[in-house]
């Protein structure tokens, strides 16, 4: 089965059901289907062939759902860039995929125009609404959304469908290096996910799902994804930023399944939701980073009708784990064991695997594991390793965890993430649980800054709700009486808020750098 047959198979089940919302725009399957046939004709026409990497750059909408199943119809790769991203970042992007073709949006062209001369392997541009910018540049040739899936397609050759073993999709995600890396997932790799996902959600056609995240973040490209597979309805917003239009927008589409980041449990939880009907919503996930304990209580309080998903993954596989919610009291502070057709282990340095209790490196294998990273081999000969059937390559994750005695996985921190203090080895995970448990405090960030002594000092960042009393004196205190000597931090600040990255975590590396200015700076 291909990615694209997710769209297909539901277009046929359900030609008239409302496939996708997106603020006062509805498409139901059967047009949509129509909608991307036409737009790969369209691109087989003018030169895109099966295998060839096209991006799109294009703000949650139809148009960027149409555009990456037209893609996928065409048996082409699709690869989907935040359209918040520089130009010399998209620039990059694209020369890095050698892509073929560009989605963008007409608002965009003025700001990208740059783009143009460092691209020379982008020959088609395909620009969504109403230009604002030339549609003219050497060697390239634009087209707009609205054209190109007219009705008129010219003669050409029929789209040369992939198989499942050919990629479908680079997402890139952040380099240790500073680069993006592009993560080759394949149709099989997809389709896998997909259904272990959707299995253990028990999704179903009547489900509608919010996704407040963006298409270039995987985790929110899925939620579009797994709708389709099931044939239910997703309900697209391009911000979370306004938590009261988040709430109108699950009470008036009658949503079913939520799919948060922290951050967004930390909006929910400063307003009062029992002035919203909820009674719909069946499930909230969570991913990308650790759900606090503490978040966890207050939903399952407010929300006693919510199954709760807490969840762990990562782009070189999607998902690694899942706690089901049944289990969420019991033990709020694990992601959980292995999703199904799956299965993960934790091994030592030298590659044995460790018994209950033991910190050491999550290891993944199974058919959602993706084939590495693109046209970029050591990098990919690093994390891909032979596994323990011959021929087969495993994912070495890079994430350090400890599994209780029944299993149940729990987080540690990741290998480029530990600090070194006075000798010890520190899981920022560990403090940020034990700052979060603190009343008042709504976020906290640890990193580790250069010292002299120490190695590394420990340097807590917090975020305090509104009107509460926390000193950096009362936040050590607590510390002091819930960690070891050597995990209390040295320095403490209170902050108004967090940098974040565009899907929406925290972004460590901005704060690490703005705090080592500090710390140079005797500050």
């Amino acid at each position: 089965m291909n990615v694209e047959e997710f769209l297909e198979q539901s277009a046929r089940r359900f030609p008239e059901k409302t496939a996708v919302v997106c603020g006062s725009k509805r498409i139901a399957y059967g047009p949509l289907d129509a909608q991307c046939e036409r737009l790969a004709q369209r691109l087989a026409a003018l030169g895109v062939r099966r295998g060839d990497r096209v991006v799109v750059c294009l703000e949650n909408s139809i148009e960027a759902v149409a555009a990456i199943f037209g893609i996928l119809k065409a048996g082409a790769v699709f690869v989907v860039v935040n359209p918040t991203t520089k130009v010399e970042k998209l620039a990059y992007l694209l020369n890095d995929a050698g892509a073929r073709a560009l989605f963008t949006h007409g608002e965009k062209l003025r700001a990208i125009r740059s783009c143009w001369e460092m691209t020379p392997e982008l020959e088609l541009v395909i620009v969504a609404g109403k230009p604002q910018g030339s549609m003219a540049a050497r060697g390239k040739r634009f087209v707009g959304f609205e054209e190109m899936c007219g009705a008129a397609v010219p003669p050409a050759p029929t789209p040369r469908r992939a198989i499942d073993i050919d990629l479908a999709a680079l997402i890139y995600t952040s380099g240790s290096t500073g680069f993006p890396k592009g993560v080759m997932a394949t149709h099989l790799n997809i389709v896998s996910a997909a259904a272990s996902i959707t299995g253990y959600l028990e999704n179903t056609p009547e489900d509608v799902i919010l996704n407040v995240l963006p298409l270039s973040f995987d985790y929110g490209l899925y939620q579009v994804l797994m709708a389709f597979k099931v044939g239910g309805t997703i309900v697209l917003e391009r911000s979370f930023t306004y938590t009261h239009d988040l709430l109108s927008a699950l009470v008036r589409e009658k949503v079913t399944g939520f799919p948060i980041v922290p951050t967004i449990s930390a909006l929910l939880l400063d307003v009062d939701l029992a002035k919203y009907d909820l009674s719909r919503l069946r499930y909230i996930s969570n991913t990308a980073a650790q759900w606090p304990a503490r978040h966890i209580a207050d939903l399952r309080r407010r929300l006693p009708h919510v199954a709760l998903y807490s969840m762990y993954g990562l782009t070189e596989c999607k998902r690694v784990s899942y706690l089901p919610p049944d289990q969420i009291d019991i033990r709020p502070e694990s992601v959980g064991k292995g999703m199904p057709n799956e299965e993960v282990y934790i091994v030592d340095e030298k590659g044995n695997r460790v018994g209950p209790g033991v910190v050491g490196e999550l290891v993944v294998r199974g058919a959602n594991v993706t084939k590495g990273y693109w046209r970029l081999p050591e990098e990919t000969a690093a994390c891909f390793r032979p596994g323990p059937v011959p021929g087969e390559l495993v994912l070495y994750t890079g994430d350090l965890f400890k599994a209780d005695e029944e299993g149940y996985l729990y987080f540690v921190g990741r290998t480029d993430d530990i600090i070194k203090s006075r000798g010890e080895k520190v899981s920022p995970r560990e403090i940020e649980n034990v700052l979060c448990a603190l009343d008042g405090v709504v976020e906290a960030a640890v990193v580790g800054v250069p010292d002299a002594v120490l190695g590394e000092a420990i340097r807590a960042c917090v975020v305090a709700a509104p009107g509460a009393t926390l000193t950096e004196g009362k936040i050590l205190r607590h510390c002091k009486l819930h960690l070891e000597n050597f995990m209390v931090p040295s320095y403490v600040e209170l902050c108004d808020w967090l940098p974040r990255t565009p899907n929406g975590k925290v972004d460590k590396r901005k704060l690490s750098a703005s705090l080592r200015v500090l710390v140079a700076s005797g500050l």
